[in-house]
């Protein structure tokens, strides 16, 4: 049979390369900004564009996209020449796909900087980054299947089959969770609303996790192991039950990520048990890359490549053991919002597609160029430097998550939450924010050492841009040479019917997952309540989603007896009809919003996103002056209110003509109300906006809730008045330390009052007409009940603190009679205080 030659082309792979490399160097230090920023919150705080908030999803989209994406394409356009034996189907397209996957990581590092964004996790570029991503991933797939059709092997080889399959998925899943309704260039809304679209975007979130970070790796493990040990497969029959059981079951398990929360029981329980099932066929995948390597494994001692590849299936290994764990309803309601999930996405992320990553670089760019290693020294220290930094990474982030979880649960004797105050769960495990910072430092240092063996490397050589092989041309119809085949040994042979199936078996999951809960109304029972937003709180929400605050803050109180001690009355689905997009969150660096409205005044609210440390002392959130600076930009309100109509929010038709009118006396209302409170700012600020949405949240149910109330006349009960005739003001300086320790945290009085006791929002307690001659008892029960009219205490202040607590915060406040603060509040002489009365001051 007479050889063919041809030649692959090197240099598409060689560009591939050099961008992951590149692109993981800048995705790695964003995450490093990222953490410093958890420890320091006011590092870069001074601009806008370097917020936590909006430097948070670069940082994913750049490791995923930029550093992991570039590796996909890396290893398989090494790759698929070498196993069809034949260079890739169009050089042109190469280019295309190289070119055009660079210029969407470069918009995505100017637009999420810019705040905008769609919000959804790991798919949060707008609406024409997501139209261009379409474009380049059908010409890869192009490419790809072109190469297949003219390949010079009969038989598909198992790398192949993830291909395959990463490439189908990952557009179904793309185009499905990217449905969107433009309002501007940088600005849409998600077609789907509260549950359906969380929905959508978990099914896409965690299976963006399983067709793009898991399943190309799988073929890239599958091809690479075996060149780098020099051994065959151990299983050809495992890869296949590994392929078919891991891609059916797979596109089953995003549920598990909304367990506790409104989503239908139904679907929650359908995540679970799939996702209990991935174990399985994960666990086939690492068993048979290991077992691989076995007689080989003194060559993993020697080999930089070997060392990479091993720990990265381990990892893998570890990672698809937890992540069924965690679907786990017992175990989720433990772990699920904290920092435990962080160290699970980075195990992944950092050892299983970084290990991955390095090796195939390691191994390709010697051969490519054609010459020796630089350095294995180096090499050696990249893999330890890295190793070391995923543990410092990870291990700290699960400590930190499972004590944030058990202090989030905690009871009292009192049968009250033992830490009232959220704040006091995030400085407990600020020690493991620095450590995780640490861990990520080494891996830096790690990878700056592998770039620069890799840079050595390349300059020793020359690159073989396009490398000569020869094979015989693939029979035109296959010959029977008497034998006969497996059925899938057919279907391998059959790459157009091979890909229907996989479509099929992705399909089916997605499809019985969805459709009921877009079609059943019974799955999402409406509130007559629950009203659209208005205008200002319309643009509001923009603001939030475009500052990144869902990355810290959820909207989602789960059924959870400390959850409802803590937040207040848990969620239901009908209260999201008409959020596009929902923003439910995925981790709590700060506390649950969904019930934030009301619960403090507006001028709280002014203060707390100017300087967090004023109302929160302690705090670890970033400083929003930019808000109180910059003008609304509401020129696109009636379009948003157009927009919204035509989503199905029953805006009445023409109302974008009145909306910016109502939008204007609403602003006016909240800065008058600021006035009243010494705030000065112009009703067209920003933060008038964020103000208005923030207040709204949760409130449509608490005003059915209170009318309910209001209409029973008997249900109206006063608050018992505590009975402290028999305590005393205490006075040593212990009593008055451990005062101001519950001033300052649990009791939450510094938000309103300072922490100097001056007030900002509530009176000022260190003068007379306020403080000076009341009793132990009125101040303890003021504490717990307020002042009728004025803002009421907040929950943390009296419900939540015993009577022991009380009367040491009580001794405390009286203490700072006649401290004389500088810049204190004046007193509201308006007002009738009730120590005024009762002593006759005057």
């Amino acid at each position: 049979m007479s050889l063919e030659k041809f030649h692959y082309d090197n240099a598409i792979v060689r560009n591939f390369a050099y961008a992951t490399v590149i692109w993981g160097i800048v995705g790695f230090l964003v995450g490093l900004i990222v953490a410093l920023k958890l420890i320091f919150p006011d590092f870069l705080g001074f601009i806008p564009e370097l917020s936590y908030g909006r430097l948070r999803p670069l940082h994913t989209n750049a490791v995923i996209f930029a550093f992991a994406g570039n590796a996909i394409f890396l290893g398989v356009y090494y790759s698929l020449q070498r196993l069809c034996k034949a260079r890739m189907y169009s050089d042109v397209l190469s280019k295309i796909n190289f070119w055009g996957w660079q210029a969407i990581i470069v918009s995505a590092a100017i637009s999420l900087p810019m705040g905008w964004t769609s919000s959804k996790e790991y798919a949060e570029l707008e609406w024409p980054i997501d139209l261009a991503i379409a474009v380049v991933w059908i010409i890869f797939g192009w490419n790809m299947f072109g190469t297949i059709a003219k390949r010079r092997v009969k038989h598909m080889y198992v790398a192949i089959w993830f291909y395959i399959a990463t490439f189908l998925t990952v557009a179904l899943l793309h185009v499905v969770n990217s449905f969107e309704l433009p309002v501007s260039l940088t600005k849409s809304y998600s077609l789907f609303a509260g549950v359906q679209d969380a929905l959508v975007q978990w099914w896409y979130g965690h299976n963006a996790v399983a067709f793009f970070l898991t399943t190309p790796f799988l073929g890239i493990m599958y091809y690479f192991i075996p060149k780098a040990a020099n051994r065959p497969v151990f299983s050809y029959r495992l890869s296949i039950i590994h392929f078919w059981a891991l891609i059916f079951i797979y596109i089953w398990a995003g549920p598990h990520h909304l367990l506790y929360t409104a989503l239908p029981d139904w679907a929650q329980s359908l995540g679970v048990v799939f996702s209990v099932m991935l174990i399985a066929p994960s666990w086939g995948g690492m068993i048979n890359g290991l077992l691989t390597l076995r007689g080989a494994w003194d060559k993993v001692r020697e080999s930089p490549v070997l060392k990479f590849l091993v720990v990265g299936v381990t990892a893998y290994g570890m990672s698809t053991f937890e992540g069924p764990m965690m679907s786990l309803k017992s175990v989720n309601g433990l772990t699920h919002y904290t920092d435990y999930v962080i160290g699970h996405v980075h195990m992944g992320a950092l050892a299983w597609n970084g290990g991955l990553t390095f090796a195939m670089l390691y191994f390709i760019l010697p051969r490519i160029f054609n010459t020796q290693l630089y350095s294995k020294r180096l090499a050696n220290m990249h893999f330890w430097a890295a190793t070391l930094g995923i543990v410092f990474y990870v291990f700290p982030m699960y400590i930190g998550g499972i004590t944030q979880s058990l202090m989030w649960k905690e009871f009292g004797d009192n049968g009250l939450l033992a830490y009232s105050n959220f704040l006091d769960t995030v400085t407990q495990i600020i020690p493991m924010y620095a450590l995780r910072a640490v861990g990520g430092s080494l891996f830096i240092v790690g990878a700056l050492i592998g770039t620069f063996n890799l840079f050595k490397t390349v300059g020793s050589g020359t690159l073989v841009r396009n490398e000569e092989d020869e094979h015989p041309a693939l029979p035109r119809k296959a010959r029977n040479d008497g034998h006969k085949q497996s059925w899938h040994r057919v279907l391998e042979a059959k790459p157009t019917k091979f890909a229907l199936l996989t479509l099929l078996a992705v399909l089916i999951g997605g499809v019985i997952e969805y459709i009921p809960t877009a079609m059943v109304e019974a799955n999402v029972p409406t509130i007559a309540s629950v009203k659209p937003y208005t205008p200002l709180e319309l643009e509001g929400r923009d603001l939030y989603i475009r500052e990144g605050c869902n990355n810290c803050h959820s909207q989602m109180i789960r059924p959870f007896r400390s959850e409802t001690e803590r937040y207040g009355e848990y969620s239901k689905a009908g209260e999201f009809v008409y959020d596009h997009p929902f923003l439910w969150g995925s981790k709590r660096t700060g506390p649950d919003l969904h019930r934030i409205g009301g619960k403090w005044n507006d001028a709280w609210h002014y203060n707390h996103m100017l300087d967090p440390q004023s109302t929160s002392a302690g705090s670890i959130m970033p400083a929003y002056p930019w808000l109180v600076d910059d003008q609304l930009n509401s020129s696109l309100i009636a379009d948003k209110i157009a927009a919204m109509r035509a989503l199905g929010v029953p805006y009445e038709e023409g109302y974008e003509e009145q909306a910016l009118a109502d939008l204007e006396m609403q602003a006016t209302a909240i800065a008058t109300g600021l006035a009243e409170n010494n705030i000065d700012v112009a009703p067209d600020r920003e933060i008038i906006a964020l103000i208005a949405y923030l207040q709204r949240l949760g409130t449509d149910i608490k005003a059915k809730a209170e009318e309910e109330v209001a209409m029973d006349e008997d249900a109206v009960e006063e608050p018992e008045w505590i009975d402290a005739s028999g305590l005393e003001f205490l006075t040593d300086d212990e009593s008055i330390a451990a005062g101001r320790e519950i001033y300052l945290g649990a009791g939450q009085c510094a938000a309103c009052h300072r922490e100097d006791g001056g007030g900002d929002v509530g009176p000022n307690l260190t003068d007379k007409f306020w403080i000076s001659d009341c009793s132990l008892e009125g101040i303890i029960n003021y504490s717990v009940t307020g002042y009728e009219g004025k803002l009421h205490m907040p929950d943390a202040a009296g419900e939540m603190l015993s009577l022991d607590d009380l009367h040491l915060l009580a001794s405390y406040v009286y203490s700072l009679r006649g401290s004389n603060p500088p810049d204190a509040k004046e007193p509201d002489m308006d007002m009738e205080w009730e120590c005024y009365e009762e002593e006759g001051d005057e």
